[in-house]
Order: C-alpha cells, then sequence, then structure tokens
C-alpha cells in the first residue's frame, strides 16, 4: 500500500509539473512566467529524479538555473527604472567598454556642422563646445546623441575641443551591443534624450540636435 501511494504522489507530482509548464505559454508577465517555469523545474526534478529520469533530470536542472538567472536580470532591470529618478546623475562611463577611444588636442574639431550623423561620443576627460549653440560639455557626458536617433540628420553644429580631449565613440553597432549588455547606460541614455526631447518641445526656437 505505501508503494502505491508512494508512486501515486511521484505521479501527481509529475502531472502537475506538465501543467506548470503549460501555463507557462499563457502567461503575459516575463516574471510570472520565470516563476511557474522555476517551480515546474524542481517538480519535474523530483519526479526524474525519484523515476531516475537522468535526460530529463540533466535538463531541468539547467532550466533550473537559467530561469532563476533571467529572473534576477528581470528583477534587478526593474529595480534599476525604478532608482533612476529625474534628479539623479546619469552614468555613462560604460561607454569606455565598448567605444573607440580618441585623444584629439585642444582647439581640434571632433565633427563639423553638416556631417553626416554616425556616431555619438562620450567625453572621458576635457572640454568641448558646441558652436554657435553656446553649450559646453563637461567630463562625464555624453554628445552628439539627438541626431544620432535620428537617422535623416545632419549635423546642425560644430563641436571643437576646449582642452586636450579624450572622447569614447559609439557607432550603432557599438550602441547597440552596449544597450544589450549594459542596460544601466541605455537608461541613462534614454532618460537624457527624453528630458532634452521635452526641453526641446518647451523651447522649440532653441530646439537645434547635435
Amino acid at each position: 500500500m505505501e508503494l502505491i501511494t508512494a508512486h501515486h504522489i511521484i505521479e501527481a507530482v509529475g502531472w502537475l509539473a506538465v501543467l506548470l509548464k503549460i501555463a507557462t505559454f499563457s502567461m503575459h508577465s516575463m516574471i510570472r512566467l520565470r516563476m511557474l517555469a522555476l517551480v515546474s523545474s524542481v517538480c519535474f526534478i523530483i519526479y526524474s529524479g525519484a523515476l531516475q529520469i537522468w535526460p530529463l533530470l540533466a535538463i531541468e536542472i539547467f532550466l533550473l538555473s537559467m530561469n532563476a538567472f533571467r529572473l534576477y536580470q528581470i528583477i534587478a532591470l526593474r529595480r534599476l527604472v525604478t532608482d533612476l529618478t529625474d534628479d539623479s546623475e546619469p552614468d555613462f562611463s560604460a561607454a569606455m567598454t565598448y567605444g573607440k577611444k580618441s585623444a584629439i588636442k585642444a582647439g581640434d574639431v571632433i565633427f563639423n556642422k553638416g556631417d553626416p550623423v554616425d556616431s555619438l561620443y562620450y567625453l572621458a576627460e576635457g572640454r568641448v563646445e558646441v558652436e554657435d549653440q553656446h553649450v559646453y560639455v563637461d567630463a562625464g557626458k555624453i554628445f552628439g546623441e539627438m541626431a544620432f536617433f535620428n537617422s535623416n540628420a545632419a549635423r546642425s553644429a560644430t563641436v571643437r575641443c576646449l582642452e586636450d580631449t579624450i572622447v569614447y565613440e559609439l557607432n550603432e553597432k557599438r550602441f547597440t551591443r552596449l544597450q544589450y549588455e549594459d542596460p544601466e547606460f541605455a537608461m541613462a541614455v534614454m532618460r537624457l534624450v527624453t528630458r532634452r526631447l521635452v526641453e526641446n518641445a518647451a523651447h522649440p526656437q532653441e530646439a537645434k540636435p547635435t
């Protein structure tokens, strides 16, 4: 009698695992999907371990680890979005990981008015001026980002170095890779672009994407 009861319990756990796995396909929330997938994997691990179905056990252990990591990433990203308030100082230093480094002398031009737009820039050291707009960019900031997100745009101003400068250039390929691998950087750029769009809408006569 005890053997029959134990067998029925193991079978019930297996069917529960199947039902949970099917339920994941109806989830619209990624957090709920990952949580259901985790519980389903735990049930499958118990089921396959009890019946010694080793291939199923191996793949479910792998899926358990992967879904736990993905759930951690989603929760961390949500926490990041919550913590990034309008008053927080954005951090663009991740651009140094993937950007193309250039050392530019004081007085030299980084790009000229009318140039095609193919990159945005992170200013690691030095100071630059957006000529004709009376705008100065200090170290730790990015520039050239507004026109970068407009495929039909040309540079609306010349940017010249006021000091010996080090910049990191991010073309579309580098930027796309960075935004996927560092969500914090992508959120910082998004916030900056959104803020400048709002400012441009409030002062349309001054709206000049660099």
